[in-house]
């Protein structure tokens, strides 16, 4: 589980064989490095010296300030089927683990973004991926290699809507509440903003059972790019 306590953020992470651990950029962003702590299954706490960053590919390494031992292996040439059951563990919602949850489904298409001059190739997924499985591993069912990053779930939402929401959520006029945030501190919100808060927060919980996650070979990418070696 990799928190920020900064941002209130919570998300999950999966140790490489190089000794990095891989998350979603959004899970730490506006997080420096000491911000961030990542919680293992056994309970142990993990601290980092410096931070990778792809906002692209919504991808980053983090550098533990020890030694970690293990990891995973990346299947860096998958032969994806259709319909193939996939499977990931995470932190997702109020869970707090230690020990992460397993969501499994089927792999149901491919999905392809254009972002800064070259292509993203994302996995969809039929299966139960919630906020906080965000950065999680994704396996093919039986295998220990990951073939992709969670990194989403689908829950559509029209454009005008969304802008009706975040309109909502920067007016500050009107009748003000006083409550702490995350980090104890006091903070006035507005009659608005706590609408907004409260329609995000029950945006979040829909489940629309349709995920993705960044395929594999876009972390190979993100790896080759900032002189990383592959983990064997």
């Amino acid at each position: 589980m990799v928190v920020c306590s900064k941002t209130s953020s919570k998300g999950t992470g999966f140790l490489l064989r190089n000794g990095y651990i891989i998350t979603n950029e959004h899970v730490v962003r506006g997080c420096a490095a000491h911000e961030i702590v990542a919680h293992s299954s056994y309970g142990d706490e993990v601290s980092f010296s410096g931070t990778v960053v792809d906002v692209s590919r919504d991808l980053v390494m983090l550098k533990p300030t020890q030694g970690l031992s293990g990891g995973l292996a990346l299947d860096t040439s998958p032969n994806l089927q259709l319909g193939a059951a996939v499977s990931t563990w995470g932190f997702p919602l109020g869970y707090n683990g230690p020990a992460p949850l397993l969501s499994v489904g089927y792999l149901s298409g491919f999905q392809v973004y254009q972002a800064e001059g070259y292509t993203l190739k994302h996995l969809v997924v039929n299966g139960a991926f919630n906020p906080g499985n965000s950065g999680g591993p994704l396996f093919l069912s039986g295998s220990s290699e990951v073939i992709g990053v969670v990194v989403s779930k689908h829950a559509p939402i029209s454009s005008f809507l969304m802008s009706a929401l975040e309109a909502l959520q920067n007016n500050t006029s009107g009748f003000q509440y006083t409550a702490s945030d995350g980090q104890g501190n006091k903070r006035a919100y507005s009659e608005a903003q706590i609408v907004a808060e409260l329609l995000f927060y029950f945006r979040k919980l829909t489940q629309v059972m349709i995920g993705e996650a960044i395929a594999a070979e876009e972390l190979v990418g993100f790896l080759a790019s900032n002189g990383i070696e592959l983990p064997q």
